[in-house]
């Protein structure tokens, strides 16, 4: 009998995902979705080898079963299911918060191995119709193991990442990259929607260049998600945002002041951080 890998969430991430996994170490690929339109869509695309609306059936003897649902979604569908999944399966998903996901995960079996994952991937597009193999070519996978997840179960990750085509995998603890995560992308979206939120944003139309298309590209968001992250984030979001606001002041009252001596020195000071960034080099978050 073949082994079956089981994707339940069939949006951007995880249309992509069973696309991307399709052949890899002869799992079969099962997609779940409770949406018709999605499940017709898969179906008609060859996207995974199988797609299904009951989530019950695929679980059982399910091999591994990744979770690509809204973050309280993935908290939902473990409690639900808690029982459902069969001795020796892992468990994994694709979540962009980490802690709040591995926490619940304690509410499984012992018998039952999970993984944290989170794929550094995406567009600013949604739903199963933008779905494309190709999404984690070049990404990095970011894995966040519990103590007693088993050799075989990450190094089957570590696999997982290598054939979809991610760049490498990076292993951490989950209030690490909560942490990361809320530097590195969360506080981007909120620049990102708060420089829409101006009053100028519509007289601004034939004026705009790449920098202003580049900062503000990810703030047509999928509203639901993001609100999820955020909330489920908040502590080590706000702390980043408490860090921004002050140097943002820093910047508003050097520019207030006319203080020209103070805005170069500052400018010079971060442009030089960012050029030092991008010097070639170990890219990792550990």
């Amino acid at each position: 009998m073949k082994k079956k890998f089981v994707i339940v969430g069939l949006g951007l991430i995880g249309g992509s995902m069973a696309m991307a996994l399709k052949g890899f170490e002869g799992f079969t690929i099962v997609g779940v979705d409770l949406s018709q339109p999605t499940l017709r869509f898969a179906r008609e695309h060859g996207v995974g080898d199988e797609v299904t609306e009951d989530a019950a059936l695929a679980v059982k003897g399910a091999d591994v079963v990744m979770l690509c649902l809204h973050p309280q979604g993935i908290l939902d569908f473990l409690e639900t299911y808690k029982n459902a999944f069969k001795p020796g399966c892992l468990v994994t998903d694709v979540c962009g918060i980490k802690s709040a996901v591995m926490e619940k995960a304690g509410c499984l079996p012992p018998s039952v191995d999970f993984i944290g994952c989170h794929p550094m991937a995406g567009t600013e597009f949604s739903g199963v119709e933008h779905a494309f193999a190709e999404m984690f070519q070049g990404s990095h996978l970011i894995l966040t193991p519990r103590a007693e997840s088993t050799p075989e179960h990450v190094s089957l990750m570590e696999q997982l990442a290598e054939y979809i085509g991610c760049r490498d995998v990076v292993k951490t603890t989950p209030a690490q990259h909560d942490a990361i995560l809320a530097y590195t992308s969360q506080m981007m979206h909120i620049i990102a929607v708060s420089v829409c939120d101006d009053e100028n944003l519509f007289t601004c139309k034939g004026y705009e260049g790449s920098s202003f298309r580049g900062c503000t590209r990810v703030a047509a968001l999928d509203v639901g998600l993001w609100t999820q992250l955020f909330s489920l984030n908040a502590p080590a979001l706000t702390a980043c945002l408490d860090t921004l606001l002050e140097n943002l002041k820093t910047y508003r009252d050097a520019v207030a002041a006319g203080d020209r001596e103070l805005l170069s020195s500052k400018l010079a000071f971060s442009a030089a951080r960012k050029r030092e960034m991008d010097l070639p080099g170990p890219d990792l978050l550990t």
